[in-house]
């Protein structure tokens, strides 16, 4: 059924909103102000699909990628960057204002940079068993076959073609692929997920791609294909070699503005707690200045990690656990021996971590985090164990999409700590 909504404002994931009788529906690619005439959304009762917008808001722009309104990686292409800032910047204030949290809220800061440096491809067949390489549609599990994506960094240039290749070589397995694509400092760092054991003459197959790509290495679920060079990235002063498919910071702008952040708040902390750490984007940089003990569940991090630390010079030593933050979160008397402590959790959050710092005597805690919500019920366990919520800056390296980073700095006062180290 075709209907004309008013749209009033702006969702927590980038959609249009229409306040109607029948309840509050959902419309992507709409923006405030706008009239729009829409259908039904299958499966979805409180959305609504695009037909055409009536009459259009000043704030509409023209998007720069041909797959924007069918691709599901972006959402908001079409808004103009100042309501966009402004818009991203909400996303923090409104979650911590939901939590009963009063604190500063910094500027957005820009970390889009260069682009993306890693990405999936998902490679499917669809309609009419036509094999499709790209990114996932919108709400949806079919794959939008793409030929570019302008928000990724020069250095994954050659990332599609190499997707595509690998996904016409395993087109025999009939198996969904995830194909993961990591910009280093050597190439192209590639993982293959979803394809199931392999002959000799398809991982055969999968090298010789791999050499005519140029591709640094060529790994199908983290098992050695090929590789022509080591996947690095430097990090501070060291040189990382990435586990395969390693998690990294979307941009390298935003890895390092998260990490100039976190520093500025630990500022002369002689003992840091690096939590979540991942492969020590922060803890590399911070051990040129304080002793580091670094922990996270993934020991091939973990592993990484020491082995980039041990090979570098003028850092100060760094402590690599690998340890589940989430059974066992560090205790208050573990904590005891650091000056600061930061967290980057995943976005579930670290409520566990959360409730054993809010305990702790710790002087200042720094949090990372990729979703405000569980960032707020964190923070606010924090202030309810005596941290002062001091300062939040938004970071967006999420480019066009409903994702915002955020560091902010937690401080205890001596009597707070007095009381709690009793």
């Amino acid at each position: 059924m075709v209907e004309r909504l008013s749209i009033a404002r702006l969702g927590a994931r980038g959609d249009g909103v229409a306040d109607t009788p029948a309840g509050t529906l959902y419309v992507p690619y709409t923006l405030p102000g706008e009239t729009a005439e829409v259908d039904q959304w299958p499966g979805h009762a409180d959305r609504r699909h695009l037909i055409k917008v009536d009459s259009a808001s000043p704030d509409r722009i023209a998007p720069i990628c041909p797959h924007f309104g069918t691709c599901g990686g972006c959402a908001l292409q079409h808004l103009a960057a100042a309501r966009y800032r402004d818009w991203k910047r909400a996303l923090v204030t409104e979650a911590l204002a939901k939590a009963g949290l009063d604190a500063t809220v910094d500027d957005l800061i820009d970390a889009h940079g260069e682009g993306r440096r890693r990405a999936v491809f998902h490679a499917r067949r669809g309609t009419h068993d036509v094999l499709e390489v790209g990114f996932a549609a919108l709400k949806a599990h079919r794959v939008v076959a793409i030929d570019r994506c302008p928000i990724l960094a020069p250095g994954l240039d050659g990332a599609i073609e190499a997707a595509w290749a690998i996904a016409e070589a395993l087109a025999g397995t009939r198996k969904p692929l995830d194909i993961q694509a990591t910009a280093t400092d050597a190439g192209l760092d590639v993982d293959v997920r979803g394809s199931g054991p392999l002959t000799a003459a398809r991982v055969g197959e999968l090298a010789t791609i791999a050499d005519g790509r140029r591709l640094a290495r060529l790994t199908r679920h983290g098992e050695m294909v090929a590789q022509r060079a080591k996947p690095m990235l430097r990090i501070g002063r060291t040189h990382l070699t990435l586990p395969p498919g390693a998690f990294l910071q979307a941009t390298a702008a935003g890895e390092a503005i998260l990490a100039g952040l976190v520093e500025a708040h630990c500022a002369g902390a002689k003992t840091v707690a690096d939590l979540f750490c991942g492969v020590g984007p922060f803890a590399l940089r911070l051990a040129e200045r304080a002793g580091i003990t670094a922990a996270d569940n993934d020991a091939a991090a973990i592993a990484a990690l020491q082995r980039a630390a041990t090979g570098a010079q003028g850092l100060k030593p760094i402590e690599a656990l690998a340890r589940d933050l989430f059974r066992r979160p560090f205790a208050p008397v573990e904590l005891k021996r650091f000056d600061a402590v930061v967290f980057d959790p995943p976005r579930q959050g670290a409520e566990a971590q959360a409730r054993t710092l809010a305990a702790s005597s710790v002087a200042t805690v720094v949090a990372v985090s990729c979703n405000p919500a569980t960032f707020a019920r964190d923070a606010r366990i924090l202030i309810d164990g005596g941290y002062r919520l001091v300062r939040v800056t938004p970071v967006d390296q999420f480019l066009y999409s409903a994702h915002v980073e955020l560091v902010a700095c937690f401080q205890k006062t001596g009597e707070e700590r007095r009381r709690t180290a009793r």
